[in-house]
């Protein structure tokens, strides 16, 4: 999964309310990664890899370009 925050604020959110949904389902990430301040915080769950880019660093790493011909499981805008 690649998502975008447009502030720390938003990023920290993110990753807090995807690790607590998760958790509350009986399942915490196996590795973590990145700091806030990094503008890229990555979850590991084994089956699903969770990116919470900053817009600057999203377009740096152009992960979306990379995984351009996976197919797309959701798309929210």
């Amino acid at each position: 999964m690649i998502c975008s925050g447009e502030s720390e604020r938003q990023i920290k959110t993110i990753y807090d309310e995807v690790t607590h949904a998760l958790k509350k389902e009986g399942i915490s990430p196996h590795h973590r990664e990145g700091a806030l301040d990094s503008g890229w915080l990555v979850l590991d769950f084994s089956d699903v890899i969770v990116h919470i880019f900053a817009p600057t660093e999203r377009a740096y790493y152009q992960l979306d370009k990379l995984w351009s011909e996976a197919t797309t499981l959701v798309r929210i805008q």
